[in-house]
């Protein structure tokens, strides 16, 4: 049974505006009867050990699982210090799931530098997502390869193939975005205009098999319906590839709509569309 969930960033700004925090998003999340959280890191207040165990044994009691953290890595910054922080901060939030039992943690792959080539960037990224993944296997946790347009080297379905196929670790995997490949009304500069010449269903349909997560993207819902994203198509394409695990809400329409009234919205939608 396919499990539904919610992004901490579907709250980002309440996050920023002092009005929710880690431990008000865990009650939230109960309130909405949500079977979990994905944890973005900018939602922990510390890290320290105390805080670590506070935050799981809040969501324990709430009944609901920590699905994943979310690193926003980027393995295209130029090779030397900046590089090898990237690498440490992977490295050091995998150990922080290990310690509150989370078994997957988010990355995203490389964006590249003015002026670089897309073929440096991948000689120097595919090193560093193999020594991520191999602490991963270490420590038992998994590393999700997020897909994402925007410039980075992940916009495509086919793109995502190599680079799992390349870094060839069992620990890593697959952290499906409904919204972010190329030619999706959520890409760069399409805003809600789906441009089919792309075929970003295609690029979800050649990586659903591959996915350990989903990440619902949540646009336009004012109506109580998504608008930008067609969900019956991609569970259908889920349902073909016989995904069972977590579809998570990650709400990315502030512009039009306040999160508090949207992300319920969305909760209701996507249970109707997983119970169908």
């Amino acid at each position: 049974m396919m499990k539904l969930g919610c992004m901490s960033l579907s709250y980002n700004q309440e996050f920023k505006a002092g009005h929710l925090d880690l431990e008000g998003f865990i009650d939230r999340a109960h309130e909405l009867r949500l079977d979990g959280i994905d944890l973005h890191t900018r939602a922990f207040a510390s890290e320290s050990p105390d805080y670590l165990r506070n935050i799981r044994m809040q969501a324990l009691k709430r009944g609901l699982a920590l699905s994943y953290i979310g690193v926003s890595s980027n393995f295209g910054v130029p090779a030397g210090e900046q590089l090898d922080e990237q690498v440490s901060s992977a490295r050091h939030w995998i150990d922080v799931a290990e310690f509150m039992g989370i078994p997957l943690v988010r990355v995203f792959a490389a964006w590249i530098p003015e002026g670089d080539t897309e073929e440096a960037v991948w000689a120097r990224m595919i090193p560093c997502l193999k020594e991520v993944a191999a602490h991963g296997r270490e420590k038992g946790v998994v590393v999700g390869l997020h897909n994402h347009n925007h410039g980075c080297v992940t916009r495509t379905g086919r793109d995502v193939r190599r680079i799992i196929e390349e870094v060839d670790d069992p620990y890593f995997s697959h952290i499906l975005d409904t919204g972010q490949y190329v030619g999706s009304p959520g890409a760069t500069g399409q805003r809600g205009h789906e441009d089919p010449s792309l075929n970003f269903y295609g690029s979800i349909a050649e990586t659903a098999p591959l996915a350990v997560h989903v990440r619902c993207k949540i646009y336009r819902i004012q109506s109580g319906t998504e608008e930008w994203l067609d969900y019956p198509r991609i569970f259908e394409i889920l349902r073909g590839v016989d995904f069972n695990g977590w579809c998570s809400i990650v709400y990315e329409g502030q512009d039009v709509e306040a999160e508090a009234t949207a992300v319920p919205k969305a909760v209701n939608y996507l249970r109707g569309l997983m119970d169908a």
